[in-house]
């Protein structure tokens, strides 16, 4: 057998045991003897260079290649499912199909509600030619590459009698234990979690390095077949052809033609769900007749031969133990309920947020309560109820911290807020330490060579006490008994080189309460140097269209600090960017002053973000939404329907890439 026939023979075989493994979840080999046979491919394919093929096995790892997502309009529109939470609207669903049908017997497929995200996948010739998801329902992003990435979904049919080109709707999904496996990675490394599995997906399938999406193990069932080649009436029996084409087809569908039945299956899915791999959060009902769907059609929004029944939230009552108190970087006071462990959503629980003090007294919340919690389809667990039944007659009610927990500073509770804060700032470790690694984050200074396990050693230590001291360590410092010298260059030069950060990121790293990236942006573009800023007036901030009075107060605030105003000084002296660059000066115009636009589509010419910086750079507003004081919408390929609409409705103006470009020349 030349290296050609074995290509083949080796792309037949690993698709035949991805299929095995993924899809049947029944590997005929093991992991070693897989791999074995991925690398004699690779080394074949890359001797043989002509037979490349996108479809090999080899292709599933994402190429490294970042693109923007092409939307596609659907060919046939991703509605969405009438949603129903009791018993008694499956019943009247039941009964509006009878009646619609005019008493022709139908079944009912019943089916799991997976959490995840919708795709529609093409075939064509038995190959996966585009994956789109649901979007606004008529049309989606393009994420071909990415789903590529997804070993349970075929790059190429098994051998039977699909049709020429189908569609083959579904859910993307990420297992438990590839969410929980993810989420300990994001902590390790100072990253933000994943909420859920359903953003975790989300978010996957919309990262514009397929890598990441193939390094994240997403997970797919499919439970939606259509197209003109589709030859069987019903949809049980389509499913369980594309079964036989390689698709992963849940085995928890079951056909019935009563109303009990369906009571059953929801019964019985309402408990076993918790032992599913992956998130669910109901049961899909659906006609299985593709003849009477059709008799049935389509409301608006939604089909009538179809509805969706959602569980309750899953909910557990587990003993509070105490509740503790966390001080964030702003001084905010987070009471926080530490409860014997439950699980919940196939997670283990010991913590959930009390979010305040008016919370905690609106739950009338006393020591040692036994509480009810919720995940209600989020991972973030909440407190939603007291089993007041059980409560020790003796027990007290918590009471709500006077003093910081940490520096022992009486708290404050400012006008129209409901949380307390430790006024504190310059003496209160969390909240040094907190605006510490507020600064040295990626999107602020973006000194990648700290991390706030760092942050924390350099504060005991006593090298840092205020984001200023930063510029001040030096390589012998860190070294210490002189087994760091490497890592203790890479953090010096790390922050010598945020030192050309530009001046609007400078501002956002200064962490005053509430200003944020595009706030920051905007006070930064106004009064373009810092000491401009510092001594701004309460009405010139207000003036800017996105500063409020909330924003400019703090931001006066944070400047008539004497002790902030030492760290700017210092900063300046250190060489950090505090106006606009010489490039940005010039930049700025004003021949989109007073116009606020919306950008919509994919350009040939700039990407979405630089048409964004453009707008701002000339004195324009980008906006987010269509209203009547829309001065013109920036208009790419592919602007979504539901925007043309509105647009027509108010009279707004479409603007084409090219005549945007001439109006700023």
């Amino acid at each position: 057998m030349d290296d050609k026939q074995r290509i083949l023979q080796l792309r037949k075989e690993l698709h035949e045991h991805n299929y095995k493994y993924y899809v049947l979840n029944q590997p005929t080999i093991g992991d070693q003897e897989f791999d074995f046979m991925m690398h004699e491919l690779q080394e074949l394919e890359a001797r043989h260079p002509e037979m490349a093929d996108p479809d090999s096995p080899t292709q599933r790892v994402g190429s490294d290649i970042s693109t923007e997502f092409r939307q596609v309009a659907h060919k046939y529109p991703m509605l969405s499912l009438a949603n129903t939470y009791s018993e008694q609207d499956v019943a009247d669903f039941y009964e509006s199909v009878r009646k619609g049908l005019g008493g022709e017997d139908f079944e009912i497929c019943c089916e799991m509600k997976y959490d995840g995200l919708s795709i529609s996948l093409t075939y064509v010739d038995g190959r996966l030619v585009q994956a789109v998801t649901r979007g606004d329902g008529v049309q989606g992003d393009d994420v071909t590459a990415n789903v590529r990435t997804i070993r349970s979904i075929p790059l190429v049919l098994k051998d039977g009698d699909w049709p020429r080109e189908f569609e083959i709707r579904g859910e993307i999904l990420l297992p438990w234990r590839e969410f929980e496996r993810i989420n300990a990675e994001r902590e390790a490394a100072e990253e933000p979690l994943f909420a859920n599995p359903r953003n975790a997906a989300s978010g996957t399938l919309k990262s514009l390095d397929p890598k990441v999406a193939a390094s994240r193990r997403l997970d797919a069932y499919l439970y939606y077949l259509l197209g003109d080649g589709i030859e069987g009436d019903g949809h049980y029996e389509n499913l369980m052809r594309a079964r036989a084409w390689g698709f992963k087809i849940s085995d928890g569908m079951r056909k019935v033609r009563t109303l009990q039945e369906i009571y059953d299956f929801i019964n019985y899915w309402d408990t076993e769900r918790k032992n599913l791999p992956v998130a669910t959060d109901g049961i899909v009902l659906k006609v299985n007749s593709l003849r009477q769907q059709r008799a049935l059609g389509y409301t608006a929004k939604s089909p009538r031969w179809a509805i969706a029944y959602k569980f309750k939230a899953e909910r557990e009552c587990t003993r509070l133990n105490e509740v503790t108190y966390q001080v964030g970087r702003t001084g905010q006071i987070t009471p926080v309920a530490n409860m014997e462990p439950v699980q919940l959503a196939g997670t283990t629980v010991r913590r959930a947020t009390l979010n305040n003090e008016d919370f905690i007294r609106s739950l009338d919340l006393h020591e040692g309560d036994y509480v009810y919690v919720e995940k209600g389809g989020e991972i973030i667990p909440k407190i939603v109820g007291v089993d007041t039944s059980r409560r020790d007659a003796s027990a007290r009610p918590v009471e709500f911290i006077t003093r910081c927990p940490e520096c022992g500073s009486e708290l404050v509770r400012y006008e129209g807020e409901a949380a307390h804060y430790c006024p504190n700032d310059a003496g209160c470790p969390p909240q040094i330490k907190g605006r510490i690694e507020h600064f040295i984050s990626r999107r602020a200074m973006n000194i990648d060579s700290l991390g706030p396990e760092t942050v924390d050693e350099y504060y005991r230590r006593g090298l840092i006490r205020n984001v200023a001291d930063l510029y001040d360590i030096r390589v012998e410092q860190i070294n210490g008994d002189g087994n760091r010298q490497k890592s203790a260059e890479r953090v010096v030069d790390g922050i010598a080189a945020s030192r050309q950060v530009p001046f609007e990121r400078v501002v956002f790293a200064l962490g005053i309460r509430f200003v944020g990236e595009t706030s920051a942006r905007l006070l930064a573009r106004r009064f373009k140097d810092i000491d401009a800023l510092a001594s701004a007036t309460l009405q010139q901030l207000t003036d800017i269209d996105g500063i409020g009075e909330v924003i400019a107060k703090s931001v006066i605030t944070y400047f008539h600090n004497p002790v902030n105003m030492e760290i700017v000084n210092r900063l300046r002296a250190y060489g950090l960017q505090m106006r606009l660059s010489n490039e940005q000066m010039q930049a700025q115009g004003t021949k989109l002053a007073g116009k606020s636009i919306v950008i919509s589509g994919v350009f040939a010419r700039h990407s979405r973000d630089e048409y964004k910086r453009i707008i701002e750079e000339n004195g324009g507003k980008n906006v987010g939404s269509i209203s009547g004081k829309t001065s013109f919408i920036l208009a790419g390929d592919n602007m979504g329907p539901a925007k043309l609409q509105k647009a027509e409705k108010l009279g707004v103006p479409i603007v084409d890439e090219d005549t945007f470009l001439g109006m700023i020349e």
